[in-house]
């Protein structure tokens, strides 16, 4: 851990000498990014916690990290001789990073901020939080200062996606989005989301983990589309592509001219919560901002068809490899030397046989037994359990094929259940079961419906902590917005065409997990003089354990759901087995009477 004492001292002088009591360090990238190159892993680089959610503050005299219950286990072991305090967030004595920092400072003392990794609405909040307290903010980058030898950005090429996977092409979006800025009074358009940049442009990358994004920002105006990105990463034969498209290359960093140059007639429509604060910072006073949700964020949440066919055929592919998979896990689990992490290499090989695999989605959470129960486990050869056939094994894992990204949760024992796990399973499936039934009027919120997941584990006294559905991205990212199904309020309304998870789950903590998740799409099902309704089609294609199942406890109507389901399962799955695979398939979809 001399290292990070080294790093927080090296900090801590760069405070000094910018007159800086206090910096706030998140988890994050100048695009508000989920996944970060090397470069922008500052939080990592100045405390050593690698967890996927998590805030760093550096005071002269303290330091402190926030995160969720998911990295308690990995905060502590990883915080451990770092001088860095862990705060568990959600937990009633841990205050809000905001209030723990005002308690550490004096009066006109100054809290610095790297404008690159806030969004504009979290820049504001925290300037509004601290000044109202008589604490001065600062917008600069400190961690630059005192980061010797880092990493620089990777220059992988980007590549074309081919618009018969796509369903329209890069100028026809474009078109949509010219009109939607019209409709909105503006006249320039400015992205820094990465997933956002890929679908308008129809190019794919490989610049981080899991998602097919590459760094760069974007402009549209009246005129023009510009894409800003290192040319070396475009080809001459891309370049051309993208022009008959009017799409402009520009270098990376160019976009801080394009902002400063713009007229003082420009109109300019931005995404508060995605912009970072470094770019709204230079667009020119004179010119007039319009904050609302993002275009593109709205056109890509809602899929044509055929990303709609496109996300069917890869859930058949994942189905394929997955019941490979299955059966080779009940072959081979009574050697004694399958654990969590040769379970996460076997699902990529497996996958990897289907065509037009380009990876996973995001990193395998497999968890066996206990470890189930921490619901964003992550298996490393140190920690990895051996799998048995006497406890629960929950595998959360996804594919990116070019026809769509897959994000499917199986529960499963290879052994006999116990009667509390068999009924835990039952509820946590019931729950599934009645978000895939259910019927809804447009304008519906997700928050509205989420009920309908934890209904059964409510009525016995249990409950799950995180969200029951999010957006998935069409060979993007697993996770995106703007639509869910959660607890929280969301005013995004469920529209024909998006895509969720529909993922309810338990958690014994000490004992095991529980997570089935299927995705399933919205869609119109009848028009009555009482206005639309909606229904969802389950679109994940792999079996669910029957072997956990309390018939006793699903009515009629669960029994037939899971027996025309399976049914589905096996009609779409079979024709790509073999005799062995398919007597599988057969047993495990097998009609429950």
């Amino acid at each position: 851990m001399e290292k990070i004492l080294d790093r927080l001292a090296s900090l801590r002088e760069v405070m000094k000498q910018n007159g800086i009591s206090a910096t706030i360090i998140p988890g994050t990238d100048p695009h508000g990014s989920e996944y970060l190159p090397n470069k922008w892993k500052e939080r990592t680089w100045i405390s050593g916690f690698n967890g996927s959610a998590g805030t760093a503050v550096v005071t002269l005299e303290k330091a402190a990290l926030w995160t969720d219950s998911r990295y308690f286990i990995q905060a502590e072991d990883q915080l451990k001789d770092t001088t860095f305090e862990l705060m568990k967030m959600k937990m009633p004595e841990t205050p809000s990073i905001n209030d723990w920092i005002i308690q550490q400072l004096n009066d006109g003392d100054t809290v610095g901020l790297n404008p690159q990794m806030f969004s504009h609405n979290a820049f504001l909040e925290n300037y509004n939080d601290f000044t109202f307290n008589n604490i001065n903010v600062k917008s600069l980058d400190l961690i630059d200062e005192a980061w010797q030898n880092r990493a620089e950005l990777p220059q992988n090429p980007i590549f074309l996606f081919d618009v018969k996977y796509a369903g329209k092409s890069a100028s026809e979006k474009i078109a949509e989005v010219r009109k939607e800025m019209k409709q909105a009074k503006t006249n320039v358009y400015i992205m820094n989301s990465l997933d956002e940049i890929a679908w308008l442009y129809n190019i794919r990358g490989n610049d981080v983990n899991f998602n097919p994004l590459a760094i760069s920002y974007a402009a549209v105006d009246t005129e023009k589309a510009y894409l800003f990105i290192d040319e070396k990463k475009v080809s001459n034969e891309i370049i051309v592509a993208l022009n008959e498209q009017g799409i402009e290359i520009k270098d990376y960093l160019d976009i801080y001219n394009y902002l400063e140059n713009l007229s003082n007639k420009a109109h300019v429509f931005v995404d508060g919560n995605r912009i970072n604060q470094s770019l709204f910072e230079t667009i020119p006073t004179t010119s007039t901002v319009k904050l609302a949700t993002s275009i593109v964020t709205n056109l890509k949440a809602i899929k044509n068809e055929t990303e709609l066919e496109g996300f069917r055929n890869a859930m058949v592919k994942d189905g394929v490899a997955l019941t490979k998979f299955f059966i080779w896990l009940e072959e081979n689990v009574a050697q004694n030397n399958i654990d969590e992490v040769i379970i996460s290499e076997k699902l990529i090989e497996f996958r990897a046989t289907q065509e037009n695999f380009k990876g996973p989605s995001f990193g395998t959470i497999c968890g066996y037994a206990d470890h189930g129960a921490m619901n964003h486990y992550s298996a490393t050869p140190e920690t990895a359990y051996k799998i048995g056939t006497d406890k629960m094994l929950l595998i959360d894992s996804g594919a990116q094929f070019l026809e769509g990204t897959t994000d499917i949760t199986r529960t499963l024992i290879l052994g006999e259940p116990t009667q509390q796990q068999k009924t835990d399973y039952t509820l946590v499936l019931k729950g599934n079961i009645a978000l895939s039934q259910a019927v809804f009027p447009a304008n519906t919120r997700g928050s509205q419906i989420d009920v309908l997941a934890r209904k059964d584990l409510w009525e016995n006294g249990l409950n799950f902590g995180h969200g029951t559905g999010h957006g998935i991205g069409h060979y993007l990212c697993v996770h995106e917005g703007p639509q869910s199904i959660r607890t929280e309020e969301n005013a995004v309304t469920l529209k024909p065409g998006m895509i969720l998870s529909n993922e309810p789950g338990l958690y014994r903590d000490g004992e095991y997990g529980i997570r089935i998740e299927n995705l399933i799409v919205v869609k119109p099902l009848v028009t009555t003089e009482f206005g639309e309704f909606y229904n969802f089609e389950t679109i994940t294609i792999a079996p669910i354990d029957k072997t956990l199942i309390d018939t006793n406890l699903l009515t009629e109507n669960e029994i037939m759901w899971l027996n025309i389901y399976h049914q589905i399962v096996f009609d779409k799955l079979q024709p790509f087995l073999d005799e062995k695979e398919t007597n599988w398939l057969k047993e495990k979809c097998e009609a429950i009477v």
